[in-house]
């Protein structure tokens, strides 16, 4: 049974212990897509029109300067840019691994060095939105404008228009406007479920579960997240183990969300080394990106209400 408020449904159901057979390629168990998110540069902040400074999301806790800088949490955001996403890249191209970028628009213009960087590598750029900011501050117009000048920045660097989006904080309109573009498979915007499923709204639109808890976001949250290195590995480690395990009988997929102003210090990046090394210690695991795990899906298991499925 669902649900609705504000035009979208909300499932308490889902696969009912019964999910689809993922028939991930290679008979793989597990399918494990690494998202780094691109957002250094498109916070808050007054130098960029906003009426605050930026207080989410990095090792400086700050109250809010109402129109003024906070130049502490500035600097913690340029050390990701400047040092955090070398280090991180690093760890994925020695290992001949890939994933993907959760991409914030002004973030990429930012610094197009890194970007190009991870590009070239054989990350997949999903748009993070063009600022990182709350999206359900914005008319309509303003956030339609945002998503079309995401897809047009990646079009520009990739020669192909994204198939897939990721607010972060999205508003009720986000879904609607999305799918007012014809380029987009799937969307982020969840994390309910272990598997892709497809919107019970919208025939057609895929949803992809991010994840808020395999996410080094957690250094960040003060009194309930990671201190040290050890615990995110510890959790990861925990997770992959029971995905891996049910994966057995009927195959999972987990998503570990990376940020460079976090993970890129030195005295956590050993955290995503073990990780990288972890996963590639065991046989039928699926490193991958987020736009091939929707081909995948949507190509072994076509949404039943689109014609021609």
């Amino acid at each position: 049974m669902t649900t609705k408020s504000f035009g979208q449904s909300r499932d308490f159901i889902g696969y009912a212990d019964d999910p689809p057979f993922a028939d991930w390629p290679g008979g793989a168990r597990i399918a494990v897509n690494f998202c780094l998110n691109y957002e250094e540069g498109g916070e808050r902040s007054i130098l960029e029109g906003d009426g605050q400074s930026e207080t989410r999301i990095s090792d400086v806790t700050v109250e809010p300067k109402i129109d003024g800088r906070e130049l502490n949490i500035e600097h913690s955001y340029e050390y990701g840019a400047r040092v955090g996403y070398w280090r991180i890249l690093r760890a994925f191209t020695d290992r001949g691994m890939k994933g993907t970028v959760n991409l914030v628009g002004r973030a990429g213009e930012h610094n197009p060095l890194a970007l190009k960087a991870l590009i070239e590598a054989g990350f997949d750029l999903h748009p993070h939105g063009w600022r990182w900011i709350d999206y359900s501050t914005l008319t309509i117009e303003e956030e339609r404008a945002y998503i079309a000048k995401s897809i047009a920045q990646i079009e520009a660097l990739t020669g192909e228009k994204p198939l897939g989006y990721y607010a972060g904080l999205p508003s009720v309109n986000t879904i609607p406007l999305v799918l007012e573009r014809e380029n987009f498979l799937y969307t982020s915007d969840v994390y309910n479920d272990d598997l892709p499923y497809w919107s019970p709204d919208h025939p057609g639109l895929l949803m992809v579960p991010y994840s808020l808890d395999t996410n080094d976001s957690r250094f960040a949250r003060d009194g309930g997240g990671y201190v040290l290195g050890e615990e995110f590995f510890t959790y990861f480690k925990d997770s992959f183990d029971i995905l891996y395990r049910e994966g057995a009988e009927r195959p999972k997929m987990l998503t570990v969300g990376l940020h460079a102003r976090l993970l890129g210090r030195p005295g956590r990046i050993g955290a995503l080394h073990r990780i990288f090394d972890y996963v590639l210690s065991h046989e039928h695991v699926w490193i991958t990106r987020r736009d091939d795990i929707a081909r995948h899906w949507a190509a072994r298991h076509p949404d039943p209400r689109v014609q021609g499925a």
